[in-house]
């Protein structure tokens, strides 16, 4: 059959709408976004690299923090999400928060489900290694508000429900993070019978994460749009602006991936057995998480974009977050803040697959719905970059 498509890529370079047969996801692509996975890639394995054979680069970037995060880190994060948020139409984001089918099952996913499979997975496949096993629970609990955006744009999904469900996991995260993990590393496993784990996590450290790595560049996004639409219209704003910043998001995750890999880089090459172990339970999660919260939202009765969303959001995890903790409460050098590192490692290429099975899939579960890319030269009003 022929597909109505329309999209935006990650320069900003909207699509015009036409028919056409089942194109193939990369043949559509820009250069930029077609390698993506090859950047990526390579991003990983710089920075393995790095961390393996310059001495005290670990060291250097942990130097300096904002929080518990190193501050390379932390401006690589906020040059990713910059561009992405200034994207968003503020204006539109009253629709989402009315869609009750979505946000019900945008939380249940997150914070019911999400968390309780990792914990069994954790539990059914590392029994014998316990701070394995804890790291991995404590990256279950961390819920992604970073990378999903940059996966979100590139399946085509919401924008504005991607913003909005990113701001309520954060306030959730804030809230509920050292509930969650006192319930999983203590009270279930006694229902269980199975040993327990003591864990102390600050508070003061999780919103400061929260504040830096959503609050600043959230507010940044608004009050470029806001202004940016005031002083040259919106047609100006989505074609002309956006275009020139898109790439800068992809930047961002390429040089953050760099450093992520490059700070743990000695911990990861040294010990690649631990490594494998670790990757099977994350392996599942991801992809049971993600395909589980495709079909959920499709049986609910979600269009294709908004179910996408749900898809990537409830799969991601803030393993940036994570990693600080799992250092803050064990340790550097300890094996739950191993485990924190390795989730980047199996996460990012991971996800990245995902948006090319996301983009495959999507006029075959949800026929007729905008879904891949084609190139036109600018953005009209009426588009929203689907």
């Amino acid at each position: 059959g022929k597909l109505l498509l329309k999209i935006v890529d990650m320069k900003g370079v909207v699509v015009t709408t036409h028919t056409a047969p089942h194109p193939t996801v990369a043949g559509q692509m820009s250069v930029l976004d077609r390698f993506l996975a090859v950047w990526i890639i390579a991003a990983m394995a710089l920075g393995l690299l790095l961390g393996r054979f310059v001495p005290g680069l670990a060291q250097a970037l942990d130097a300096v923090k904002i929080g518990s995060v190193s501050l390379p880190i932390a401006l690589g994060l906020l040059v990713m999400m910059y561009p992405v948020l200034a994207k968003v139409r503020y204006d539109e984001t009253h629709r989402v928060t009315a869609d009750k089918r979505l946000m019900t099952l945008s939380l249940v996913l997150n914070w019911i489900i999400g968390p309780a499979l990792m914990f069994a997975l954790a539990w059914l496949l590392l029994p014998d290694l316990p701070e394995y096993r804890t790291g991995l629970i404590i990256v279950g609990l961390a819920r992604c508000i970073a990378m999903v955006l940059i996966w979100n744009d590139l399946a085509c999904g919401d924008r504005e429900a991607a913003a909005v469900l990113v701001a309520i996991n954060s306030v959730f995260q804030v809230i509920a993070f050292s509930a969650l993990g006192w319930f999983y590393l203590q009270v279930l496993p006694s229902w269980l019978g199975l040993p327990t784990t003591s864990a102390e996590f600050s508070f003061w450290s999780i919103f400061v994460s929260v504040l830096v790595f959503l609050g600043i560049p959230l507010l940044a996004g608004f009050l470029t749009r806001h202004f940016g639409e005031r002083a040259k219209g919106r047609v100006w704003y989505e074609g002309t602006f956006l275009p020139k910043l898109g790439p800068w998001a992809l930047y961002g995750l390429l040089f953050t991936i760099v450093l992520l890999f490059a700070f743990q880089g000695d911990e990861i090459t040294s010990r690649p057995f631990d490594v494998a172990r670790i990757a099977l339970p994350l392996l599942a999660y991801f992809a049971l998480m993600w395909l589980g919260s495709l079909l959920a939202s499709r049986a609910v009765g979600l269009d294709y974009a908004h179910a996408a969303t749900v898809a990537f959001t409830a799969a991601g995890n803030n393993f940036e977050l994570a990693i600080a903790v799992a250092i803050g409460t064990y340790g550097i050098t300890s094996g739950q803040a191993l485990a924190g590192v390795v989730g980047p490692l199996i996460e990012v290429p991971i996800l990245v697959g995902l948006v090319y099975v996301s983009l495959w899939l999507a006029p075959r579960l949800f026929p007729g719905v905008p879904s891949l890319p084609s190139r036109s030269t600018a953005p009209t009003p009426s588009s929203r970059g689907r």
